[in-house]
């Protein structure tokens, strides 16, 4: 059943993204991730009792997890802000193609003939949605796009790095301990990014406003290092830790079971784009959507074939 978990963890992944683009819409992003890190590790703040420390021999593994991930949510989430979410997706989307590179050479995977034509096909979808992006004047040396792209390697990397983490044949660690702490010290780590790159330029800004005497909002400058955009509360943002942690657990729960494929997961879980999409068309209003549904149907055509194969 570990194939079914990875498609309930892809509809909450699609949730997920639409909440973080509702919820970055002219807002900060460092604290708007903040929050997001905070409230997934009380989320899953239980499982630090039930399963323990485990000693620093464990942690260690942890805390690069922590790391990889929070270094792609920081580009990740710059990247949301400026691109439309149906660019954002199927861009995503190709983190599986680097994440079954990886599986087929570091975990010695195989794929059955229907797990390979999924794989095919949906690797055409990808080509096929990123080209249909070209016609929104984002090219690939967008700072934004860049940005994504290295959410994306970094994401991947992540990804083969929970195989290692959580499979018995390697270190095999709980997935409730792995959640539980890895949650714990992104919020550490995103207090400390909060404090030094968000907060002091906010004020500074803010000040420097002031000394001038103009009431203004504060100038609105966007840079992945400094950021002195202002934050506004939005009930979306808790949303944003919700379906993530849904989705976490279960694509966990998924990784857990001995005869699970890390990079059919990670392909199923790629199907979200169907769910952002869907979203970003009727909810946000986003454009050039006909030359991107054909491939969104390609991309469902990938999906039935994973299916079918890892049956």
């Amino acid at each position: 059943m570990w194939w079914l978990l990875a498609f309930v963890s892809a509809a909450l992944l699609g949730c997920y993204d639409s909440a973080k683009k509702i919820s970055l819409k002219d807002n900060a992003v460092i604290p708007v991730l903040f929050l997001n890190t905070v409230l997934s590790a009380l989320i899953f703040s239980p499982f630090l009792f039930a399963t323990g420390f485990g000693g620093w021999a464990v942690q260690k593994y942890i805390v690069l997890k922590s790391a990889l991930v929070l270094a792609s949510w920081l580009a990740g989430y710059f990247a949301m802000k400026h691109l439309p979410l149906t660019i954002v997706g199927p861009v995503n989307a190709t983190r599986p193609v680097l994440v079954l590179l990886g599986a087929i050479f570091l975990f010695g995977e195989r794929l059955n003939l229907l797990q390979w034509t999924g794989v095919g096909l949906a690797m055409a979808a990808y080509v096929m949605l990123r080209l249909s992006g070209k016609k929104e004047g984002i090219g690939a040396g967008n700072k934004w796009i860049l940005c994504l792209i290295l959410a994306v390697i970094l994401g991947a990397a992540s990804g083969l790095y929970d195989k290692y983490l959580m499979s018995p044949e390697y270190l095999g660690l709980d997935r409730r301990q792995v959640l539980g702490w890895y949650t714990f010290y992104q919020a550490l780590m995103m207090a400390a990014v909060t404090g030094l790159m968000w907060y002091p330029v906010r004020t500074w800004s803010a000040a420097t406003q002031g000394v001038r005497g103009n009431r203004s909002p504060v100038n609105k400058t966007e840079n992945p290092v400094f950021q002195t955009t202002p934050f506004r509360w939005s009930w979306s943002i808790p949303l944003i830790s919700l379906f993530l942690c849904g989705a976490d657990y279960v694509y966990m729960e998924a990784l857990s079971k001995p005869e699970a494929l890390i990079a059919v997961v990670s392909m199923i879980r790629r199907g979200s784009v169907l769910v952002s999409f869907a979203i970003g068309a009727l909810l946000l209003r986003e454009k050039n959507l006909k030359s991107k549904a054909l491939d969104l149907c390609l991309l469902l055509l990938s999906m039935v074939f994973l299916y079918l194969g890892s049956r």
